[in-house]
């Protein structure tokens, strides 16, 4: 049997919190309860735990961890958008052989997913339309393969923060798969200003990407972050 190590560094407190994330819609609760991150750093789960914050990369993780204690495999996969908008990480379960998601994000219809979906792509493409930026703009074009992090327990992913960045590198090297072509993409409407409005609903502005033609998002390591 695995010996669950994060488990075993919890206090009686936290272990309570942690029984009592039974079902991937508890968990989500709890994250939509957690603080948004605007800094620019990963927590690991234990530290998500206990300080209460995190953004979407950091959220992923944890639930990746908390779906573990569940039983689902701990499984991420990262939403890639075009060169104006930020990356967002999910975390993946499957049930009865549909993919549901579990994800915090400063947007309202990027989080939660019920296990209905056939395939990745179908997930995928639930998001599409609630995937903008501030200026309005549809800005999902493309997906990775899910990532399982058992790979990296040897390293104790869920309870130090310096394999956050060996998970995100691992991410960049991770097959793309595109959901729409070059031409589609040009021809995409705008967000309706109603839509937008109702997608940034308690939205943390110091965590909004604000998108020109002089910028793009970049990590530390020159990549694009995963702060959605």
């Amino acid at each position: 049997m695995r010996v669950d190590p994060f488990a075993g560094t919890l206090a009686r407190s936290e272990k309570k919190i942690m029984t009592g994330l039974a079902s991937p819609a508890k968990i989500q609760k709890f994250l939509d309860q957690t603080s948004y991150s605007t800094e620019g750093i990963y927590r690991c789960p234990l530290r998500v735990l206990r300080e209460r914050k995190a953004h979407c990369f950091d959220g992923a993780v944890f639930a990746a961890a908390a779906l573990r204690g569940l039983g689902f495999p701990p499984l991420v996969f990262e939403l890639i958008p075009n060169e104006r908008d930020d990356d967002h990480l999910v975390a993946l379960y499957k049930r009865d052989g549909l993919w549901g998601a579990v994800a915090k994000s400063n947007f309202v219809g990027l989080r939660f997913r019920e296990p209905v979906f056939r395939s990745l792509r179908e997930l995928v493409l639930s998001y599409f339309e609630q995937f903008f930026n501030v200026a309005g703009e549809k800005t999902l074009r493309a997906y990775t393969m899910p990532l399982n992090l058992t790979r990296f327990d040897m390293i104790g992913w869920t309870m130090q923060d310096g394999p956050m960045d060996h998970i995100a590198e691992a991410l960049d090297r991770k097959h793309r798969i595109s959901i729409i072509t070059d031409k589609a993409a040009r021809q995409l409407a705008l967000v309706d200003e109603r839509s937008r409005k109702a997608g940034l609903l308690g939205a943390d502005e110091a965590g909004l990407f604000t998108p020109s033609p002089q910028s793009s998002p970049l990590r530390s390591n020159g990549k694009a972050p995963i702060f959605r």
